[in-house]
């Protein structure tokens, strides 16, 4: 076999390749076995019907096909394997010569990997993020939990609408003085300042007493999911029946005994609050400081890919952005939702969507070549014991067995891609280890 390799563009590349006649012959042959292995032939044994019987009954297409199938599959991908050359589109086959008794010759054209110029990625530093817990944020916190406790009271006789305040409204809009369809709700208890409502409507409220009428004026987002009524002005006559606000547990000991026993627990795990508070401040730091390193070695791996050169062939963006698409497709499904659902609710098509994702698209696209070059570049090596952590990690994030992972791996052909990932792992901690100052998390 003869492979002769032609740049064609920046990242695409022709490779006409020539297979010997003898080595073509011997690919019809081998078309014939195969297609007689599969067939079933009235009066012969499957896998002994004879070339000529195959062809009467098949064609003699049927076998040169099968035949091209053979041969040109087989010197592809050594052509690529001696020219060390990584495809990232399916090929454009041309044929140039096939004819039994000739020397096969067809062409191969395919988008290759981009080359990868490393940048510096040793060495390198970047800004600490600050893993400070103030005051302000312990309280913000114990706030939290007072109110996932909270009790709804009703509002003092004469108190307005705040914001957080829950106002009871009957509401009915008008659109040129006409109702229009789902524009009315009896006794609904809206939270003022949720956004629940269209932009500007809660804000309307506040200031006005139970049992007042009020006139909202608000316009349809310009971008809104009902198309009949996007950019529209619209009138809410509205009437509060009652508001009621949270009333907050005081933050006792008695408080914190009932709260910090969980579930399969009869023992509290804090006596008083002043135990409680320094714990969560304990777990907020804790937190704080894990954030930290993460964004830390995050900026390291971010500002070595920075550093590194690299163009990157549009068809692996759109490829990638597709593979994002999917994914969202999968996470709707798995929560009882689809994705044209989600569309129609976001007002946008499947193209603008894969349109969106292409900047985050081409940015992990670019972070995988980079890691996959320094990963080359230090001689990185996956071991049997890196891929079976990797399989673990996997196992206990979707809470499946961990050989039931490794066989999906298997059965799905991913194991080279699962490899390829633990090796940008590796290369993105051989960055980490290597800066100026790298912390490890714990």
């Amino acid at each position: 076999m003869k492979a002769t390799v032609t740049a064609v563009d920046q990242h695409k590349v022709s490779i006409t390749i020539e297979i010997p006649a003898e080595d073509v012959k011997k690919g019809f042959a081998q078309a014939v076995k195969r297609i007689a292995g599969q067939v079933n032939i009235p009066g012969f044994r499957k896998g002994k019907a004879p070339r000529k019987i195959l062809e009467m009954n098949y064609g003699k297409e049927a076998i040169a096909e099968e035949a091209f199938e053979l041969l040109a599959g087989r010197a592809y991908t050594e052509a690529l394997r001696e020219n060390e050359i990584v495809p990232v589109s399916n090929p454009e086959i041309e044929r140039e010569q096939f004819e039994e008794g000739k020397d096969l010759i067809f062409k191969a054209t395919v988008v290759k990997q981009p080359e990868v110029t490393l940048g510096d990625y040793k060495g390198l530093e970047v800004e600490k993020q600050d893993a400070t817990v103030t005051d302000e944020q312990v309280e913000e916190q114990l706030n939290n939990i007072r109110s996932q406790q909270a009790k709804m009271v009703a509002a003092p006789e004469d108190a307005t609408v705040q914001n957080d305040d829950f106002a009871t409204i009957d509401f009915k809009g008008f659109i040129d003085g006409e109702a229009f369809d789902g524009g009315e709700g009896k006794s609904y208890p809206l939270q003022i300042g949720s956004g629940s409502f269209i932009p500007g409507f809660e804000e309307q409220l506040i200031g006005h007493k139970a049992g007042e009428d009020v006139t909202v004026t608000v316009s349809f987002p310009e971008d809104y999911f009902v198309a009949e009524l996007a950019g529209k002005e619209a009138k809410f006559e509205c009437h509060i029946h009652d508001i009621k606000r949270k009333e907050l547990p005081e933050l006792t000991d008695e408080f914190v005994r009932s709260v910090s026993v969980g579930k399969g627990k009869t023992e509290p795990s804090y006596n008083t609050a002043e135990e409680f508070v320094a714990d969560l401040r304990k777990r907020m730091e804790d937190d704080a400081a894990r954030r930290a390193i993460d964004a830390y070695n995050a900026g390291l791996v971010e500002l070595a890919v920075k550093n590194a050169t690299v163009d990157i062939p549009e068809i692996m963006i759109e490829d990638r952005a597709e593979q994002m698409v999917q994914e969202l497709a999968m996470n709707l499904e798995g929560r009882g939702l689809k994705l044209e659902d989600y569309l129609k609710f976001s007002n946008k098509t499947i193209e603008e969507l894969r349109e969106e994702n292409k900047v985050a698209a081409a940015e992990n696209v670019r972070a995988d070549l980079v890691l996959d070059e320094i990963a080359k570049a230090e001689n990185v090596q996956v071991t049997p014991e890196d891929m079976n952590y990797e399989i673990f990690a996997m196992s206990q994030q979707f809470g499946a067995d961990p050989k039931e992972v490794y066989d999906i791996i298997v059965k799905e052909g991913r194991v080279s891609m699962l490899a390829s990932s633990v090796a940008r792992k590796k290369a993105a901690r051989f960055i980490v280890d290597n800066a100026k100052g790298a912390e490890k998390a714990e």
